[in-house]
């Protein structure tokens, strides 16, 4: 296995190791970041960034296929599908915020 996303995962640029996948991180940040008492926009925030840095590499490995730089194109499915599930995620965890905030502003005291 070769190119872009492999030396991305190989650096650890997700924040739990070398053996980390990327993915797990985005839900383990909000749990790691709860425990120490960091507000909840910091967790958003840290989600974003990962979630951005998965669409990077994703846009990386499609382009080192496409290019012919030695990507596999299996490589570049699966990072493809990590920066999508992590979309997903982050969507559906601001849906759920904004679920929240209409249901409170419709609170009555």
């Amino acid at each position: 296995m070769s190119g872009i996303f492999n030396s991305a995962v190989a650096a650890g640029s997700f924040g739990l190791g070398a053996a980390d996948d990327g993915f797990a991180s985005i839900g383990g940040t909000g749990a790691a970041s709860a425990a120490t008492g960091a507000p909840f926009a910091g967790m958003l925030q840290t989600m974003v960034q990962q979630t951005s840095a998965l669409d990077q590499q994703a846009s990386q490995a499609v382009t080192g296929v496409l290019n012919g730089q030695g990507v596999d194109i299996h490589d570049a499915m699966i990072a493809t599908q990590k920066a999508d599930m992590a979309f997903q995620l982050a969507l559906e965890v601001r849906n759920k915020a904004v679920g929240a905030y209409q249901q409170m502003m419709g609170m009555q005291f």
